[in-house]
Formats: structure tokens, sequence, C-alpha cells
């Protein structure tokens, strides 16, 4: 039988392996113990169930990203840092797509049942709607929770939505030029501006088509 200095964080370790090479639905503490080469009942000192290991692999996904997301310094402009913040969840999709399937296109644990893993799934967003109050407050206007957390999600949804699309083949299938294709997250951000209230100037390349 293998030892581990700390198995627990080796099962996490493994759980995430099984989950990037054999798909979520062949995760199993089981699975992870003949991986490991311990005894089945090893893993089960540390979690409870398969939801258990599985909330905390996701906890620790989040906790990545949100850690990823924090890397960029905040300016005084609040445009400049959601773009800033766009950009960088888009490179994260990109860059680690099993992570990204992984929180954002899994069935999860129950959020009751775990709540560690919620808050870190909280953090990213939470990092969001931060901007957009400042938005608000740049404004002079004062921040409405309600309205702030809608914003968010309308800006989360389409960030969402490029970074899926990117996950498949999908794009190929537009026959579109690399041009339209490059110029896709440029177009986006000054559209989510706008329909914020942000009054930009045209962008070069739309200014080209209207003249």
């Amino acid at each position: 039988m293998a030892k581990y200095d700390n198995l627990s964080e080796a099962c996490v370790k493994e759980a995430f392996r099984i989950i990037e090479s054999d798909g979520i639905e062949n995760l199993s503490l089981r699975a992870v113990a003949r991986k490991l080469g311990v005894s089945h009942q090893a893993p089960y000192k540390h979690f409870e169930s398969r939801d258990h290991i599985l909330a905390e692999v996701v906890r620790q996904a989040f906790d990545r990203f949100a850690k990823y997301l924090e890397q960029n310094p905040l300016t005084d402009d609040p445009y400049a840092d959601m773009r800033q913040l766009g950009e960088s969840y888009l490179r994260y999709a990109l860059e680690n797509p099993a992570h990204y399937r992984l929180m954002f296109m899994t069935v999860l644990p129950s959020a009751n049942k775990h709540p560690g893993m919620m808050r870190s799934a909280q953090r990213p967003f939470h990092l969001l709607t931060a901007c957009i109050e400042r938005v608000w407050q740049m404004h002079g206007i004062e921040p409405n929770p309600k309205a702030i957390q809608l914003d968010g999600l309308f800006i989360w949804s389409q960030m969402h939505g490029i970074a899926s699309m990117h996950q498949t083949a999908v794009m190929d299938t537009l026959e579109m030029s690399q041009d339209v294709l490059n110029t896709l997250i440029d177009h986006t951000m000054f559209r989510l501006s706008l329909a914020i209230g942000h009054q930009v100037p045209l962008p070069d390349y739309l200014s080209s088509v209207s003249e």
C-alpha cells in the first residue's frame, strides 16, 4: 500500500485528474483509492462521500480562479478594471479548460451541504460586482444592490457565452474571417460598456464600417 504525507490533498488532486481524464461521471472514492494505491476505505477517513470530495475539488478550483483574477491591480478607472477582469476571465477559461468546465459546466454538490464550496464560488462574482459598484459611484449614483447583481449576471453571461463557445468547435462552423474572431472580445467589452451606461468612442473597426 502506498503512503502519503497528506492523503486528503492527494485524494483531491487525484479526483481532479480522474475528472479531467475519465469524466466526472467516473469519479468515486473507490476510483480515487485505486489510482492512489491505497485501501478503498482510506479516502473515507477524510471525505464522507463522493459529493464531499467533489465539493473540495470545486472549492479549490474556484479559489485558484479567484486568485488569478485578483492579480489585476486596481486603477482609478473602474471600466478599465472591468475590462481587465473580463479579459482575465476569458484567458483563464482558454488556458484551463478542464478547471473551467468543472466550475461552470458541472452539476455541483448541494450548496446548503457544502457552504465552503459556495463561499469560494462567490469570490469571482464579488470581484465583478465590486467593479460595477465603483462604476455607479463614479457617475454619482447611489449603488442599488439588486441592479448591481443583475448587471453582474448580465456581464457574466456574456463572458461565459464566449468562453463556452471556445470550449467547443462551434466557432469553426461559422465560417467567419479570423479578423472577426480576433475582434470578438474587444467588441464584446465595447458593447458591455455601452450597456451599463458608459459613453465610449466608437472603436476603429466600427468607425471604418460606418464611413
